[in-house]
Formats: structure tokens, sequence, C-alpha cells
């Protein structure tokens, strides 16, 4: 498995301060946060980013996130659509190969939702293919649907295009209604992505995204997921991806040393 920290773990910080940090650190690669990339490219060219990404010895292993692409309709699904392709070309520009999507699912939804979803899915696949790039799909444990990695991993498969898979966010699978049975059912073409922190106590119920904590800080049982994953023959990407505001106060270069420490306990241990 190949190491990388999230962007979202250092979210105050700018993208430049980011490569800068994580490569003095020791990472040699990074998840973007989209956000930051745009901004930075506002005020530096792509040559200039190029450059910068290549003295740091820097790759950039993924890209987070796009939203609205399953069941938006209309102005807004045209909206978000736009925004969609021109982060597949930005992605496409600077190489990187994964980039992760949210099921939308905020509401109830019907059997026509999910055939939509359905569709939408393969459409904005097939939109991917044509950039080189693969979608990795993100359940969320608070949804009202695709909140299990059993369901994701139903949607991909419904949706049977090659370039989908799964993003697996440790996150979600243990504050939702995932079952660590549900692991058996990945297959190293159906897991793109993997992203691992933990939370300490607090009732998996009432977990937020601000308490989680860097890997083997809390309560979470991550070891056996990680044998689990290496057992599979998962090779990919493994990030640290956090939101916790007391990190974000912190020092880049700081949370990165710490995040690197954290990754390297658990994954080489």
């Amino acid at each position: 498995m190949k190491l990388c920290l999230s962007e979202a773990t250092t979210l105050s910080a700018s993208f430049a301060e980011d490569v800068e940090a994580y490569a003095e650190a020791g990472w040699r690669a990074m998840e973007v946060w989209l956000t930051k990339l745009e901004v930075h490219l506002e005020s530096h060219s792509a040559a200039q980013t190029h450059k910068l990404l290549e003295d740091r010895q820097m790759t950039l292993a993924a890209a987070s996130y796009q939203g609205g692409l399953l069941l938006s309709q209309g102005e807004q699904r045209r909206a978000h659509y736009d925004q969609f392709r021109q982060r597949l070309d930005l992605c496409q520009q600077f190489n990187i190969p994964t980039l992760l999507i949210v099921a939308d699912f905020q509401e109830a939804v019907d059997q026509s939702s999910l055939e939509r979803a359905v569709i939408s899915l393969k459409q904005a696949a097939q939109w991917a293919a044509g950039f080189g790039i693969r979608l990795a799909l993100e359940f969320r444990g608070k949804a009202t649907f695709c909140a299990s990695l059993d369901t994701a991993l139903a949607l991909v498969t419904q949706c049977a295009e090659p370039n989908v898979g799964v993003n697996f966010d440790v996150f979600h699978f243990y504050t939702g209604p995932s079952k660590f049975e549900d692991l058996k059912l990945l297959t190293p073409a159906t897991l793109a992505f993997v992203q691992l922190s933990d939370v300490a106590g607090v009732p998996r119920e009432l977990a937020s995204d601000a308490d989680r904590v860097l890997p083997g800080d809390g309560d979470f049982q991550l070891k056996p997921i990680v044998e689990q994953l290496r057992g599979l023959g998962y090779d990919g990407w493994v990030s640290v991806e956090l939101m916790n505001p007391i990190l974000w106060s912190a020092k880049a270069l700081q949370v990165a040393e710490l995040a690197m420490m954290a990754l390297q306990r658990l994954i080489e241990a």
C-alpha cells in the first residue's frame, strides 16, 4: 500500500504550503483538495505548479471531491457537470488518476431516484474515461441511501463501468450501517481508494467529521481492516483524511509529521 496525506487535514494552509510542508515531513504523495488547487491556479500558472511539484518530488494521488452528479436535475445538474468537466480536465493536466465523488443522497429516495443515480453514475464514468480518470464513489454513513459499503459496491456493480470503484473511508464505515463482513465483498477491481482516520471517546451515532483524530489515537479497530485490505492484495493509495478544527489551527508541517508517524505505525507494523 502507498501512503498519502489529504489536504483536508491541513485545510487552513494553501496548496503551495501543503506541498512544502508535506514534502518536508517525508510525504511523497498527497490527496488534493480541489478547491485549494483551483485557488492556487488563480495566481500561479500550470507550469509553475508542475515545477513546484517536481522540485518537491510530490505526486498527486487523488482529488477530492465532486458532488451533485447522481441526483441533481435541470440547472443544478448542468452546473455540477460543468464543474465536473473542468475538474476532470484539471486531473488530466496534473496526472491525478482518481477523482472522488460523493453519493448525494441527503433526502429519502424512491426506486426511480435510484435508477436515475445508476444512470448518472454510468454517464459520469464515461465522461471520466475520456480523460483517463478513475472515479471513486464515497458512501456516507449518515446518508439516507448509499450509507454503507455494500450499497456503494452495489451501485458500482450496477453502473458496470470499469473505471468506477469505491472510496473506502473508514470513518463512514464505522459510523454508518456497514458491517465488518462487508469487507469480503471488496475486490482489487472495485476498491479505488482508502481514507483512514479514527475517533476517540465519542459514540459512533454522534461522531462528526470534526471528531476525527489520527489513525491509532482512537477507538476504531484499524489493524484488522488493514490486514483485510492487505489480504485482498490492495496495493493502491491509503490517505490520512481528517477534518479536525484543532489540527487546522496547527502548523501544516507539524500535522504532516504526526500523520506520517501515525500511518507508518499502522501500515508498516
